[in-house]
């Protein structure tokens, strides 16, 4: 297998792998994601082998919002996540940027046994901006494996007090790494948001 099949890139870190990290998109983005290339960077820094892939309507079409199923797209997350556990031993970590993350906890929550051991989420949509009445959360009892929310103290798709209610629904260790002032492309001009992240990813692992 090959990274082709999920349009994906590694970032590689010096010598034998400590385990893998596998991350996706958000709904308006790709692979190319700042936001992405700076959290694989990282990681392959701390040691671990990164990769940062296409969701299959992002391979379909260069742009605009996810179009056809999400169920699609979720089966893409299963393959990725299978194709990634085959390239190292160690611990395999999942996530992705706001659709992209919400997409592998639905899948991570539906995998009996987990099929990763820690889910990484970043500015996760807990509702669409301005309807708090609409939550994107029904699934995340069912999640049973350790969780990371970072997310910006002014992202639209949720504050931070409706995250930390989000993550308290998950069966499993959860930290909220919260950015202030951030938006939810989390640009910081004063925290290292990479570093943080994978510092919270560790902390759960250990």
């Amino acid at each position: 297998m090959n990274l082709d099949q999920i349009a994906g890139i590694a970032h590689q870190p010096k010598g034998t792998a400590r385990g893998v990290a596998v991350l996706t998109h958000g709904a308006g983005g790709n692979r190319e994601s700042e936001l992405l290339q700076r959290i694989c960077d990282e990681w392959a820094r701390r040691g671990w082998l990164a990769i940062r892939y296409n969701l299959p309507y992002r391979r379909r079409r260069t742009k605009g919002p996810p179009s056809g199923s999400a169920a699609t797209d979720r089966a893409g997350i299963h393959e990725a996540i299978a194709l990634c556990r085959s390239l190292a031993d160690g611990p395999l970590i999942a996530g992705g940027h706001s659709y992209g993350g919400r997409q592998t906890s639905m899948v991570v929550a539906e995998s009996n046994p987990p099929q990763v051991d820690i889910l990484t989420l970043f500015s996760y949509p807990v509702h669409p901006p301005g309807k708090p009445e609409k939550p994107r959360t029904e699934h995340l009892p069912d999640i049973r494996v350790p969780t990371v929310f970072t997310h910006g103290t002014s992202d639209p798709f949720g504050t931070p007090a409706e995250v930390r209610d989000a993550a308290a629904l998950i069966a499993a260790p959860t930290e909220v790494v919260e950015i202030s002032g951030a938006r939810h492309d989390l640009g910081s001009k004063t925290l290292d948001v990479p570093a943080l992240a994978v510092d919270a990813a560790l902390r759960l692992l250990r």
